[in-house]
């Protein structure tokens, strides 16, 4: 699933296209297990903006008639995308379309989800508890100054749980996901699995997180299989992966083998010398 280096790579993208930009008309898929709502209170409105929060995009719009304010949520899901097409052509050829948005510029912004665990909903402005409740919970930004080394050390230090499991639940810190815990854990030389983490450690963590999403959004994020940005174009982040999927390979650091284990359900590799308990 794109996390925050994917998202903020596409938001950079998607914002000098859309900000500014008015929705003439909206289609949506209808399949009950999609995650879209209310996308027709997008047409007559104005994208404003086009921001992250996590791994969230979020486009408020100009207020309405009655001066509602809304925004437009949206999230990638494991195999989200976006392009932008000329509107008369349609879907462009492009198959799994679940949202075609017509704008006032002649293009059609189409988001594409095979799977669709993605999301696209309009909702009252910062009114996310109802429908995406995950939003209404985040933890700072982990670029952002609210993100205090203090505080998030004696958070962990409150916490029994492993601490991969504290960074992926988005309440500690947001947008950091599987792919960026696993680097983060292994540059602060933390073992995934680890309950205890002291406040050097923590520190230490902290800065990890902070270094590895800077690269990684320089990089324009990690692909594998589905990640593309708006321009159809991979991230370039998968090359220096230093332990997410590199099972069995030498660490870097110190040439043990690195394992794959499972912690808070997931997938998880680390060196077994060099990240301690």
């Amino acid at each position: 699933m794109p996390e925050l280096p994917e998202v903020e790579s596409v938001r950079r993208q998607l914002a000098p296209e859309l900000s500014g930009r008015r929705v003439v008309d909206v289609w949506w898929d209808a399949h009950p297990h999609a995650r879209l709502s209310d996308l027709d209170l997008l047409v007559g409105r104005r994208l404003e903006a086009v921001r992250r929060r996590g791994k969230f995009l979020l486009c408020p719009l100009d207020p309405g008639p009655d001066g509602d304010e809304l925004e437009l949520v949206l999230h990638l899901g494991m195999t989200g995308s976006f392009r932008f097409v000329p509107a008369p052509t349609g879907d462009g050829g492009i198959s799994h379309v679940r949202v075609r948005a017509v704008l006032d510029d002649g293009r059609a912004l189409l988001f594409r989800d095979p799977r669709r665990f993605g999301r696209a909903s309009v909702v009252p402005a910062g009114d996310y508890g109802r429908v995406v409740p995950t939003l209404a919970t985040l933890g700072p930004e982990p670029l952002s100054e609210a993100f205090d080394a203090e505080t998030f050390a004696a958070a962990l230090a409150r916490s029994r749980a492993p601490v991969k499991a504290r960074l992926l639940d988005q309440r500690l810190v947001a947008g950091v996901g599987n792919i960026y815990a696993d680097e983060a854990l292994w540059l602060a030389r933390i073992h995934p699995a680890s309950r205890r983490v002291g406040r050097s450690r923590a520190h230490e963590l902290h800065a990890a997180i902070r270094t590895v999403l800077t690269a990684a959004i320089e990089r324009e994020g990690t692909t594998f299989r589905d990640y593309q940005m708006v321009n159809g174009e991979s991230g370039r982040n998968a090359e220096f992966l230093e332990a997410y999927g590199q099972a069995d390979r030498p660490c870097s650091r110190c040439g043990t083998p690195l394992v794959r284990s499972m912690v808070a359900q997931r997938g998880t590799t680390s060196c077994p010398r060099c990240q301690r308990h």
